[in-house]
């Protein structure tokens, strides 16, 4: 399985960024697909999952103002990122579980005035 980000920028504090995420390869074998992101000097955190059925998980720093989708025919998934802070800032990688962890290769979303 391949993943493919884009949609990562900067942004002024409120603002809205949207990150989309193609998988391709063996996608019949995928399950869940979300977001995790790295800010400097820190671990990497879930930010959202959404199962193939629609299920939701997010942290709790981001409920109420980022929200994930899937579109299971298109093999995306997309994270709509609203009111941005600057401690959103940071890489975001998307993720798929199927037979393996599956991570693509990271976005910088950086959040400054």
């Amino acid at each position: 399985v391949q993943l493919q980000a884009s949609g990562g920028g900067l942004v002024q504090p409120g603002g809205s960024l949207r990150l989309s995420c193609v998988a391709s390869g063996s996608i019949f074998s995928i399950n869940d697909m979300g977001w995790y992101r790295q800010a400097p000097g820190k671990q990497r955190e879930l930010v959202a999952l959404i199962t193939r059925g629609g299920s939701t998980n997010y942290a709790g720093s981001v409920k109420g103002r980022f929200t994930i989708s899937r579109d299971n025919a298109k093999n995306t998934v997309y994270l709509q990122m609203n009111s941005l802070k600057s401690e959103d800032t940071g890489v975001y990688f998307c993720y798929a579980y199927g037979y393996d962890d599956y991570w693509g290769q990271g976005t910088q979303v950086t959040v400054s005035s």
